[in-house]
């Protein structure tokens, strides 16, 4: 322990050679302890009666003095000493530093400084020691810093600042760095503020002697003759001297701000070219491109490009350092030149991606849009085989072109392959020999041009056509089932009026009838297909037909499906056919159960999709417009991608025989088309399917909304039409009725049983096979006629021809058409305002005669 006052704090200097004071000795403790060894020893060769007097003194000096120190200790008077505070490495080392070193106390007085501090501010010895604030008092270019650092000070935060102290009697000024900080962390030792000056003069004066030299590096290579830029990794141009922005008229501070890019200043697919550079991890290359450039007011001027570009260790490329010489100049004064000009242009600028491979299919040059074609198709950038553009399975097909020419054969046949790449991709192959008289390196020149788009329009048209081709024969084939099923049910109608339940036979009569009516079901969707059956379209509110079928959907699809509908906000309303709804929604509902045999969740989104939406979803062939979209989503097993152009033709199904008919989706897909309406499908193998419908957006208009004249349900996986039942599920009391009635029909079997079923309700029937013996018993009953029921399709006289032939002579005529077409099938070909009424086929007993009671009741 050694004794210390605050004043201590303020010592000089230690000069190097001067040893650091240490307190204490070892000597004094060694001393000490032999003397009372000694004293021990010596007591006891005396007696022990002798000797307690004296081992009693001994030990009350002993106590006085440990008494002594620790009242001292306690008062501050002497306290114990951290050695390593008077370590001369330490010392030295801050009265020895460069920059000038002091502290100062609470109160702003110098309690510490060193050599360097009283150097640099001008004191001759400790006593003339002063605070940074009062050296540099009245100095204006330094008050405000110093205001600053001692703000900061009394904070106990740190500072730096940067002065420029000038100087006396003209000499030169000096530069100072000026820090401070607190002496420590503790409360007592943050009150000390520790204060460093360095003079900076000489950096200072380096800096500004860069800077100028880099001035006026900058200012060479701004106005050299010929052009240069820089491009960083993400395409963005970091510098472009002057005259490369004079040439493209631009102003250089907008090239300089990050304003552009290389895509801006180079015209077609050159920018492919230099970004498509092999990379060498650690190498340096440096390319020669013959590309244009593009100006700002659109025009092109030809220049070289002496393009360096530097690979780290990863192969990453760094920025590049790009010469560029104008060849514009070179157009007007060589012809040699010109020329070569023009043909790098045509060269880089020609749709066709152009390169010379040699015989083992390497690209040794090749256009911009080549390099363009390789980085769509995300090949390596080390590749250079141009068999890695062509996909795996095509691949020998250009090997077989390219090893014919390399022979020298003149005529290879081109070959279309599928290209590499995520998507679907095609290109058709041209490949020409090379003299090898005249390069050894080069086999053959390829020309490709992609197909994509050319082979996908070919697909869309055939498709379309198959599905027209298929949709007409659907629809004639229906309309031929129709007659024979409307046969079948009318004489259904008749059996069962003759038997009673109790009757054995009614069973297999019922049976009938149930089989017919899932005949016309078929029909129907063959009808819906084809798009030729007849819809009764009303405006809808999406929102609340899907809540009404949402019991019947969780019915159908069962317990292991979870069923989600996710409603759009402010739906648009849309015009549909009702029950023509419910069945493509039913119809894609039980698709997705049978997708999901172990269960899953079955989702159905809605939501209203503008103009601008539409045209950014680049489906084929729907175009920009307001749509309602309702989404059919499922997590089942997916669709194939060999099978998904397929799954809208009537009669595909994956589905085990005697399990599906194979028109659910054929169905879907007519009543959607018919409705003006887009259906697509997104699916993958074992990540579910989505279907997406687009219905147009419904402008309200004043209009008499039709009901619809039938409702559809489903059961099983195919949608059942309850439209045969319609009148049946409502009867009427009383079916019967008075009149004389015209039977058109060429079918004699059908019209013989319409026409007993008719007399049957009591009316008085004439019937005619055609259009023109129709005319003639018209004649012939002098006007009697009350009602007409025509078919459509007659030969000789079609329905139509005959409705204005008989409103000619009759305008109040009663007419009803009945037909296994659609009403729309005809109903273009009749004068305008013509009025009549439509029964589809097939339809029962109890159908026609509420349809004929209906229309005789009707106002003439």
């Amino acid at each position: 322990m050694t004794a210390e006052t605050d004043h201590d704090l303020t010592r000089e200097p230690v000069a190097a050679h001067e040893p650091s004071p240490r307190s204490g000795s070892i000597a004094l403790v060694l001393l000490v302890a032999a003397g009372l060894v000694a004293a021990a020893v010596g007591l006891m060769t005396l007696g022990r009666a002798q000797a307690q007097p004296y081992i009693l003194g001994i030990l009350a000096v002993l106590a006085m003095v440990g008494l002594f120190n620790l009242f001292a200790f306690a008062a501050g008077i002497i306290r114990f000493v951290d050695r390593s505070l008077d370590d001369p490495v330490m010392g030295r080392i801050a009265d020895h530093a460069f920059d000038g070193l002091a502290v100062t106390d609470p109160r702003g007085h110098v309690v510490y400084s060193n050599a360097a501090y009283l150097t640099l501010t001008g004191a001759s010895g400790p006593q003339e020691v002063r605070p940074v604030e009062r050296v540099f008092i009245g100095n204006p270019d330094v008050s405000e810093a110093v205001f600053r650092l001692l703000k900061a000070a009394r904070e106990g935060k740190r500072q730096q600042e940067e002065v420029r102290i000038s100087g006396h009697d003209g000499s030169q000024g000096r530069w100072l760095r000026m820090r401070v900080r607190p002496l420590g962390t503790g409360k007592r030792e943050a009150k000390y503020a520790v204060w460093s000056i360095a003079d900076i003069t000489r950096d200072r004066e380096r800096q500004e002697d860069v800077f100028q030299e880099l001035q006026h590096a900058i200012e060479y290579l701004d106005h050299a003759p010929c052009g240069f830029f820089s491009v960083n990794p993400a395409g963005e141009l970091a510098y472009v001297n002057a005259t490369l922005a004079n040439w493209l008229d631009y102003d250089l501070a907008e090239i300089g701000s990050g304003g552009l890019k290389l895509t801006d200043i180079v015209s077609g697919d050159g920018a492919s070219l230099l970004t498509a550079i092999v990379a060498v991890p650690g190498e340096v290359k440096t390319e020669v491109f013959d590309i244009d450039l593009r100006m700002r007011t659109g025009k092109t001027m030809p220049v070289r490009l002496y393009h360096k570009l530097a690979f780290g260790a990863d192969g990453a490329p760094g920025p590049s350092r790009t010469l560029v010489i104008s060849r514009a100049r070179d157009e007007r004064s060589d012809p040699d030149r010109a020329a070569e000009v023009r043909f790098m242009r045509f060269f880089d600028h020609t749709p066709m991606a152009i390169a010379t491979v040699d015989r083992g299919g390497n690209v040794v040059r090749a256009n911009a849009r080549y390099a363009k074609l390789g980085q769509a198709l995300g090949l390596d950038s080390a590749s250079k085989s141009i068999f890695r553009a062509v996909n795996a399975r095509d691949r020998h097909l250009l090997i077989a072109a390219i090893n014919q020419a390399a022979e020298g054969q003149a005529d290879v046949a081109p070959v279309e392959v599928a290209l590499e790449g995520t998507k679907e991709r095609w290109g058709q192959f041209f490949v020409t020999p090379v003299d090898a008289a005249e390069n050894d390196a080069e086999a053959a020149i390829v020309h490709m041009l992609e197909t994509t788009e050319r082979r996908a329009l070919e697909n869309q048209i055939n498709q379309s056509q198959k599905m027209e081709t298929v949709g007409q024969l659907a629809g004639g084939i229906a309309h031929d089932f129709n007659n024979v099923l409307s046969a079948i049910m009318m004489a259904n109608d008749f059996l069962l009026n003759a038997h009673k339940p109790t009757d054995p036979s009614f069973q297999d009569i019922m049976q009938i009838k149930q089989n017919a009516t899932r005949a016309a079901t078929l029909v129907r969707q063959l009808l819906a297909f084809s798009r030729r059956q007849t819809l009764r379209p009303q405006v809808l509110d999406l929102g609340d037909a899907l809540s009404d079928l949402a019991m019947l959907l969780r019915r159908l699809i069962g317990e292991k499906v979870k069923h989600e509908t996710i409603h759009g906000r402010d739906l648009w309303p849309v015009k549909v056919d009702v029950s023509q709804f419910e069945q493509v929604i039913v119809n894609l509902a039980v698709n997705a159960r049978d997708a999901m045999p172990d269960g899953g969740k079955l989702i159905i989104r809605t939501a209203n999709v503008t103009a601008e939406e539409a045209a950014k979803l680049a489906y084929k062939g729907m175009p920009a417009a307001d749509y309602v979209r309702i989404e059919v989503a499922d997590t089942g097993t997916g669709i194939p991608a060999d099978i998904r152009d397929k799954i809208f033709e009537p009669f595909f199904s994956t589905k085990e025989v005697g399990k599906g008919t194979g028109l659910g989706l054929s169905t879907v897909y007519g009543i959607v088309k018919q409705t003006g309406g887009f259906i697509y499908v997104d699916s993958e193998p074992g990540q579910g399917t989505s279907f997406h419908i687009f219905l147009p957006r419904h402008h309200a208009e004043p209009e008499v909304q039709e009901q619809p004249a039938a409702a559809v349900s489903a059961t099983n996986g195919a949608a059942k039409e309850t439209a045969p039942a319609a009148a049946e599920a409502k009867p009427r009391t009383d079916l019967t009725g008075q009149g004389t009635i015209l039977l058109v029909e060429d079918e004699e079997g059908l019209r013989a049983l319409n026409a007993r079923g008719l007399r049957s309700r009591g009316y008085t029937v004439v019937e005619a096979e055609n259009g023109v013996e129709a005319m003639e018993v018209l004649e012939e009953q002098s006007g009697a006629i009350d009602l007409v029921v025509s078919d459509v399709v007659m030969p000789e006289m079609d329905g139509p021809t005959l409705l204005k032939a008989m409103r000619e002579r009759n305008p109040d005529i009663k007419f009803i058409f009945v037909s296994g077409y659609a009403e729309d099938a005809f109903e273009k070909s009749l004068p305008e305002g013509q009025q009549f009424d439509f029964l589809p086929k097939p339809f029962t007993l109890s159908q026609l005669v509420a349809a004929v009671k209906e229309t005789m009741a009707k106002a003439g």
